[in-house]
């Protein structure tokens, strides 16, 4: 098993006209290549977005939702480009599909949503984007078509994948999902992608309409049916993103930014606002033992609130209000550990963050959700199985319902200061995220560790009641103080289970720094 070399030392690298980094290098390459060619940061993120299909599908595909928060003209703005259910969809209409299922599947045509990664290029491309959008994907299109090098990473998680799929697909829906990814991957080999070649093709020559309005569309609607599917063509032609205004807390003297529902970057926020009511760098305090409860307090929020904003009964800037951080915070023991609902589940997520030459910044991140997503794959389009996070209990905020956005776990982050953009960052990894980007954020504030060492650091992830895993490399001393808190400490060898995540900041001197942790395959792209 591949090991994390924290031990050798890695330093942030630093560029003064433009960065693109991500977990893969032709990725990263891809949007630099943007750069280059006279596009900006926006153009770079979508180059890197759609390159990202192609060279890790194990983690997203032309079929998922994209998140974007933007620093173009002094401001911030915000992208949800998440799909919604499709209109066919209730929990009648499952229960009566799985009468063995008491939840929401997690495979096949019954959790697929509307795919709005695609939407979320085209609404970038046309407010921000400099170049044509079909130049946008010419990378993506020919890697895909005369072939790429896998890198380790992911020549290793697309294994396992095949491995799993062949144990546990065997419906003739899957057909196609093993005629385009079951292939002998291995580091290093070449792998040709035909069919995701043939849908980008199509995307960049309709700007993206291919999708929601066109002849891939008509495809998805024509093999929903035939597997008794809900997903229609009606749905992908409704779709719309949403430009919101990004939500954010003070966290000592800096302003952490989050997307608003239905993602859950507010739970990261939330508890940061928990934690800002205890001194950081107090020496006596169990800072870690304090981020964990805040975590649990955030979580439980969460599932109480958050979803579709149209369908919450609370303004969600309420939840990040300072006397709510103080409330959580009081419920917090210094001494132990407290009980509490969730169990994550895994996740396939990327994230990348650009930089141009004029100040602009991007942070993005788009996902299939559990790895290679719901296995169903239409003309090269791997769709999304978003639609598993639905409840199927009526009392709960996040109930399945036609026509919805249901709670979204990947979530782009933003750090400021009076006023002035920092940068972007993010952590990848399902319910993982929010942990993440607040062991990051208090890595980088109140440990005071640089952004290589933030990303770096050994990480710990909270499931459910008092369980918790840690990395392998995770201080002794640590692990033995939680478990005399009440916490049940395991330490955990899949270091992808702790999330994969990007930096990217600017100086007060207009040059880039920016980090990749050694999670990933590791690619900063820079001139």
């Amino acid at each position: 098993m591949k090991k994390i070399q924290k031990n050798s030392r890695r330093h942030p690298l630093y560029a003064k006209n433009g960065m693109v980094i991500t977990g893969n290098v032709l990725a990263s390459q891809a949007g630099l290549q943007m750069l280059m060619q006279g596009g900006n940061a926006i153009d770079a993120a979508i180059a890197t977005a759609a390159m990202l299909t192609v060279v890790e599908p194990t983690a997203n595909g032309l079929g998922s939702d994209c998140f974007a928060i933007v620093w173009i003209h002094e401001k911030l703005y915000g992208l949800n480009a998440s799909g919604k259910s499709p209109a066919l969809l209730s929990k009648e209409k499952v229960l009566h599909k799985h009468q063995d299922h008491l939840q929401m599947p997690k495979y096949g045509w019954t959790p697929v949503t509307v795919p709005g990664a695609v939407s979320g290029w085209q609404a970038l491309s046309k407010r921000f984007g400099k170049l044509p959008f079909a130049k946008l994907l010419a990378p993506a299109i020919e890697a895909a078509k005369h072939g790429f090098p896998l890198q380790q990473e992911t020549a290793r998680l697309w294994l396992k994948a095949i491995q799993n799929a062949k144990s546990n697909w065997q419906e003739p829906c899957f057909d196609a999902w093993f005629s385009t990814f079951d292939l002998p991957v291995e580091e290093g080999k070449i792998v040709k992608l035909p069919q995701i070649a043939d849908a980008l093709e199509k995307i960049a020559k309709s700007g993206g309409e291919s999708l929601y309005t066109g002849q891939l569309a008509q495809r998805i609607e024509e093999e929903s049916i035939k597997y008794g599917g809900f997903l229609r063509e009606s749905d992908l032609e409704q779709h719309q993103v949403e430009w919101v205004e990004p939500l954010f807390v003070n966290y000592r003297g800096y302003q952490v930014y989050e997307l608003p529902p239905n993602g859950q970057g507010i739970t990261a926020l939330m508890a940061l606002n928990a934690l800002a009511c205890f001194d950081g760098e107090n020496p006596d305090l169990p800072h870690t033992h304090l981020r964990i409860e805040a975590i649990k307090q955030a979580f439980a929020y969460a599932k109480r609130y958050i979803s579709d904003p149209k369908a919450m009964n609370i303004d969600p800037s309420l939840l990040i209000d300072a006397k709510v951080g103080q409330e959580m915070a009081s419920r917090i023991s210094l001494e132990k550990a407290g009980d509490d609902w969730l169990r994550p589940y895994g996740s396939g997520t990327v994230y990348l963050c650009t930089a141009d030459r004029e100040g602009n910044m991007v942070s993005m991140i788009q996902s299939n959700y559990m790895g290679f997503g719901s296995g169903i794959v239409v003309d090269g389009v791997s769709l999304q199985n978003r639609g598993a996070d639905f409840s199927l209990d009526e009392n709960e905020i996040n109930f399945l319902c036609p026509n919805k956005r249901t709670y979204h776990t990947i979530i782009p982050g933003f750090l400021c200061k009076a006023g002035k953009a920092i940068g972007p960052f993010g952590v990848m990894g399902g319910y993982m995220q929010p942990q993440g980007h607040v062991q990051v954020i208090t890595n980088l504030l109140d440990e005071h560790l640089d952004i290589q060492e933030s990303l770096d650091a050994p990480r710990w992830m909270w499931l459910k009641d008092n369980e918790l895993e840690v990395e392998t490399d995770f201080d002794p001393d640590v692990i033995q103080d939680l478990k005399q808190r009440g916490h049940l400490v395991k330490i955990q060898e899949e270091y992808s289970h702790f999330g994969r995540g990007q930096i990217l900041f600017r100086l007060e001197n207009g040059v880039y720094m920016g980090a990749c942790e050694s999670r990933t395959d590791s690619n900063i792209s820079c001139y």
